[in-house]
């Protein structure tokens, strides 16, 4: 393509985008004659970014980008192709827009551009409910990935994020809780729209509760993300709900029980929610009594988790099972010796326990110390 017909397309680009957009349009041409790409560039991403050029950013790429894009950033490429991407009539033609510029990075210098152009793929297949071909391409680019000693953060937020919308479309919830941190931990949450905090917030809090593999949300719970649920007074119970089961609160686990059965996701698993809630108990009853009284039996545990005595034992053994807890049950004196429970996230009630015990540790440490000396006066004497 030659300057004049570049310089006709950029006029006509002119017509079409507000009048704050236009003067950008003029910068590009003059940086495309100069051949100043990494100006050009960002001044093409700052462009797309901006929500008027969203009509043109498809003839932009097609056109105007597709004549240098083998003389820029690749990365940066595939990050204009996204952007236009959104511009796409339907999946079906974004899929195969996509696809086109996965095949142009497709270099041995730009294998990290490669990567991210391989999960937008994986993206719009999941959009098209093809959920073995996205898993086929994240699994693609997760091999590419491996070999890398380090890549751009936005390589690593797209591919998390991907993995996440992949597992939570097949109703894999640990896998989806785990995918969804690892994507939250690349980005700055403040980018995402309060809904999109609301969201995934939500559906992190879902994904910990009906798990069968995740009893521990402390990384949830220290989580910025989660004081999004306090912002709407309809999404407050399912903040105090997680809660709840981290301190093993069977008393606020009845009292919220009624959000529980109007949600179907909840609901659908009650029975499993009411076993969580009992390992909670027990693990929180456990934890707190000082180490060295750790023995507790099976009526204790059943006055403590309100379960009844004759599944005490079966519950005291899915605990261990599932590495909550580590000791060993005597059967004949329906006793359980713990010597190890699994850390946990403390809330101020928690913390304020954890005062108490510290301060009785305290107390009986001075009075060891009282008695030692009292008992052994003359032996200090000489």
């Amino acid at each position: 393509m030659n300057v004049d017909t570049i310089s006709d397309f950029l006029a006509e680009q002119r017509e079409l985008v507000p009048p704050e957009l236009a003067e950008p349009i003029y910068e590009f041409e003059e940086l495309w004659e100069r051949k100043l790409w990494h100006q050009l560039t960002n001044k093409l991403i700052d462009f797309f970014n901006h929500p008027g050029s969203a009509p043109v950013r498809l003839p932009f790429y097609k056109v105007f980008v597709s004549k240098f894009a083998d003389k820029i950033n690749q990365l940066k490429l595939v990050d204009l192709a996204l952007k236009a991407a959104t511009q796409c009539k339907d999946n079906q033609e974004r899929l195969a827009f996509m696809e086109a510029v996965a095949k142009k990075v497709d270099n041995e210098d730009s294998q990290d551009a490669l990567v991210f152009a391989t999960i937008a793929v994986a993206r719009v297949k999941l959009d098209l409910s093809d959920l073995d071909g996205a898993r086929k391409d994240l699994d693609r680019a997760e091999r590419v990935l491996d070999t890398f000693d380090s890549v751009e953060t936005i390589v690593h937020a797209a591919f998390y994020g991907a993995n996440a919308d992949y597992y939570q479309a097949k109703a894999d919830f640990g896998a989806y809780y785990r995918t969804a941190l690892l994507y939250l931990a690349c980005i700055d949450i403040q980018s995402l729209s309060p809904a999109e905090r609301r969201n995934r917030a939500y559906d992190l809090a879902m994904a910990a509760l009906v798990s069968t593999n995740i009893y521990n949300f402390g990384e949830l719970l220290l989580h910025p993300i989660l004081d999004a649920l306090s912002e709407r007074e309809e999404d407050k119970w399912l903040r105090e709900l997680l809660f709840a089961f981290n301190r093993g609160d069977l008393a606020a686990f009845d009292v919220l029980s009624g959000h529980i059965k109007s949600n179907p996701l909840l609901s659908h698993h009650a029975r499993q929610l009411r076993e969580k809630i009992y390992l909670a108990a027990l693990t929180e009853a456990v934890f707190r009594r000082p180490p060295h009284d750790r023995a507790m039996t099976f009526a204790a545990i059943a006055a403590e988790t309100k379960v009844r005595p004759a599944e005490i034992e079966h519950l005291i053994m899915r605990a261990l099972s599932l590495g909550l807890l580590r000791g060993t049950i005597d059967q004949v004196d329906g006793v359980a010796h713990i010597n190890w429970v699994q850390p946990k996230v403390l809330d101020m009630k928690q913390i304020e326990n954890m005062r108490q015990r510290l301060i009785e540790w305290d107390s009986s440490v001075n009075q060891l110390g009282n008695w030692i000396e009292n008992v052994g006066q003359d032996l200090w004497a000489s």
